[in-house]
């Protein structure tokens, strides 16, 4: 590789006037002051983030399992039951999980105001808190009726994962009992 760097720059100097002063300069300057003698250090990878032992997902997932037990509400069959049995334990279950919900994420509605009524969606919105649905022409402001106030979170407090990798998916432990 050095052969044809050598060859390369003997033809540039030799056609390039330009060139061959930038080499003579080269050349001419002081040698910088060599390192001293011993294995070279690596380069450093750049430091990748240890991925997290568990999904922020599944983690939500098997707290609203242990307090409100919303993944055996949802995965449980509901042909044999009555519409009374579903509904004393659907309250259940809608309680617990608007616990969690509410403590861990703090939802405050992104418009103030009752479904129906008017509201005004300012020029310069974000898409992202507006969603516009209808018949959606001209330039904002826009004047419409409020069909759902959507949800803002306040915070994002997920409980920290202290558990194995080896259970990092597991969204509820299997049970047990001893006799």
């Amino acid at each position: 590789m050095r052969i044809l760097l050598a060859i390369r720059v003997f033809f540039l100097t030799l056609f390039s006037a330009a060139t061959a002063a930038r080499i003579r300069e080269a050349l001419e300057a002081p040698a910088p002051e060599a390192p001293a003698e011993g294995p070279k250090p690596k380069p450093k990878e750049a430091a990748r983030p240890k991925p997290p032992a568990r999904s922020e997902a599944i983690t939500l997932l098997a707290t609203l399992q242990r307090e409100a037990r919303f993944v055996d509400f949802i995965k449980e069959p509901l042909g044999g039951y009555s519409d009374a049995q579903i509904g004393a334990v659907a309250r259940d279950v809608h309680r617990d999980c608007s616990g969690v919900i509410e403590r861990l994420f703090g939802l405050v509605p992104v418009v103030e105001g009752e479904e129906g009524s008017q509201v005004e969606v300012p020029a310069g919105f974000d898409a992202g808190r507006f969603r516009l649905t209808g018949n959606v022409t001209g330039e904002p402001p826009f004047s419409g009726r409020l069909a759902h106030h959507g949800w803002e979170a306040t915070r994002a407090k997920l409980p920290a994962y202290s558990g194995s990798p080896a259970a990092a998916r597991i969204v509820a432990p299997a049970e047990v009992e001893l006799k």
